[in-house]
């Protein structure tokens, strides 16, 4: 059996489908019985088993935007899988994609925030392509959702049947999963000019994720605690996320509502972080916060729970699922209530001890392995 792998986002590991990608990908030497062929827009740097090989291939026009996304999809990547008479297709990501030769097809989708957020579709080209990845999502074969959540939408939002959807569970990257050392630690404490024990954010600076409502309950604790002092000193709040302010509203201008807070001596704002620095960012914060209003999974909450830091997130969409028991629930649209929930962590160290504890324990349940098996039994179900 040959199966034809959307391998394209293993070219943007930095981002979470991006780590969802190359872990698959690197569990595949465990299903002999397989022959992958992975289609890519990039060459990636990775051993590959015996039974995968590679597909690199790009349209005449070169420019990683929306134009070579709709001709990769939706008009080579078809041909490139007939051509290799591939007998399933397995895209890693809700896509443009339709295979109409005969040839099955199994699409996994993270979220559909296109249909449930108008704003992330806000031009002709974004609403071209999101129409188009709709009519795919509803010709596939078999779909995975990585959350309940995300089932719960494809069957709401977009009318697809119950029974083409299968629930799976993502992981982060192994370098979550390793402890960070003190050398380490010294290491990037040392090239972001940071002390262990500030509040974290990251994960993105777009809308949705609502970092705007964290600064604004962080100025509230700053001048609560000016007059209670619960706390001797109120910790530093450190935020990462690459920097677009050009993309206002859609992504927030940090810089400018830290300076309109008066908060510029308070809020320290790294920019995009490499993957490889964000293990010891996570390691060496006091709690993560990621109040975000809409997720399809959250990977960054699991990759927090991976290094033992106490979390606080949203009780919205699917951060409950990931998070379980093992972190602290707040109202994302209250301001209020964040800023409690923020000073509650802050003033118990015990609770944050508890937390530590049960979130390395709630991330042992995640697993790349569950998921490409997942994928694979799908592969060998004849009424697929």
């Amino acid at each position: 059996m040959i199966i034809g792998i959307n391998a394209s986002f293993a070219r943007k590991s930095s981002t979470g489908i991006g780590q969802v990608t190359l872990n698959f990908i690197q569990k595949l030497g465990q299903f002999q019985n397989f022959d992958f062929v992975l289609y890519l827009e990039e060459d990636i740097d990775l051993k590959l088993p015996a039974n995968v090989s590679k597909r690199i291939f790009l349209p005449f026009w070169k420019r990683d935007d929306l134009i070579r996304k709709i001709w990769w999809e939706k008009f080579l990547l078809p041909k490139k899988v007939a051509k290799d008479k591939c007998d399933l297709l397995v895209s890693l990501y809700q896509s443009a994609t339709i295979i109409s030769d005969g040839t099955k097809h199994i699409m996994v989708v993270h979220d559909i925030i296109p249909k449930l957020f108008s704003e992330y579709a806000n031009n002709s080209r974004k609403k071209l392509y999101w129409n188009l990845t709709e009519k795919a999502i509803g010709r596939a074969d078999k779909i995975v959702a990585n959350s309940h959540r995300t089932e719960k939408d494809l069957i709401q939002h977009l009318g697809i049947d119950p029974k083409k959807i299968t629930v799976s569970y993502v992981d982060v990257d192994e370098i979550y999963k390793r402890e960070v050392s003190d050398e380490k630690t010294r290491e990037i404490m040392g090239k972001y000019g940071l002390n262990p024990g500030y509040i974290y954010t990251g994960g993105g600076l777009d809308k949705r994720k609502n970092t705007e409502k964290l600064v604004r309950a962080y100025k509230i604790l700053q001048e609560r605690n000016g007059k209670e002092q619960f706390i001797r000193e109120l910790p530093e709040l450190v935020v990462s996320g690459k920097l677009l302010p050009e993309l206002e509203p859609l992504i927030l201008d940090i810089e400018k509502l830290v300076r309109e807070l008066n908060l510029s001596r308070h809020v320290r704002i790294l920019g995009l972080v490499p993957q490889e620095d964000l293990p010891a960012i996570y390691a060496n914060a006091l709690i993560f916060v990621y109040p975000s209003i809409y997720e399809g999974f959250g990977l960054p909450v699991l990759e927090a729970l991976n290094q033992g830091t106490p979390v606080i997130t949203s009780k919205t969409s699917s951060l409950p699922e990931v998070g379980g028991d093992s972190v602290l629930y707040c109202d994302p649209k209250d301001i209020g209530d964040l800023a409690m929930t923020i000073k509650n962590a802050l003033i118990n160290k015990k609770l944050r001890t508890t937390l530590a504890v049960r979130g390395k324990e709630r991330a042992s349940n995640f697993s790349s392995e569950k998921f490409a098996e997942k994928i694979m039994n799908l592969a060998n179900e004849r009424n697929i």
